[in-house]
């Protein structure tokens, strides 16, 4: 802090400082906004389209990352009813099923994974539901039995030797949906 004795000649020195201590100290401070601070057009153009531009980028990223989360539950799908039916089939081999002659141990259909079958005197189910198809959105599934052949897109109906969608899409990895 300045001494505020006053000298010969110092007079202005003296109230100068007396001044200054008085808007520092004493008196309440005011704002020091005028009429240019804040944002101009330029500026607001700039912040906004660098936004727009990041929001454009993110897009095509969300978009891939709900294709990635489908194929996910397309692959988790399939397992679960490919080894339900696994299952199934290991229970007749043992001779725990009573089995058609032309099923060769595979089940008729889902539903039967689904409703269970008795083995000793107690029901087994493979399935809890027949899950809902994550590309077509309907739990209508593409069937094959063990005698159609491997690529076959029409059902025998003799038994369900494998599952697969019956979605037309491509796959992220490039390949179709239908031969997973």
């Amino acid at each position: 802090m300045r001494c505020l004795v006053k000298r010969k000649g110092s007079r202005d020195k003296a109230q100068g400082s007396r001044r200054w201590l008085r808007g520092r100290f004493l008196e309440p401070r005011t704002s020091n906004l005028g009429p240019d601070s804040g944002l101009t057009l330029v500026e607001l153009i700039i912040c906004v389209t660098i936004i727009s531009i990041l929001a454009c980028a993110a897009l095509p990223v969300a978009r891939f990352q709900v294709k990635r989360q489908r194929e996910r539950e397309l692959r988790r799908d399939l397992w679960e009813m490919r080894d339900a039916i696994d299952k199934y089939k290991d229970a007749s081999d043992r001779g725990g099923i009573q089995i058609k002659l032309d099923s060769m141990g595979y089940p008729t259909d889902l539903q039967t994974l689904v409703d269970g079958v008795d083995i000793e005197d107690k029901k087994v189910r493979f399935l809890r539901e027949i899950p809902v198809d994550p590309m077509t959105k309907t739990n209508e599934w593409g069937l094959r039995s063990n005698q159609d052949d491997a690529d076959s897109t029409s059902w025998g109906g003799q038994n369900v030797f494998d599952v697969y969608t019956k979605s037309d899409g491509t796959a992220l990895d490039g390949t179709k949906y239908s031969t997973w």
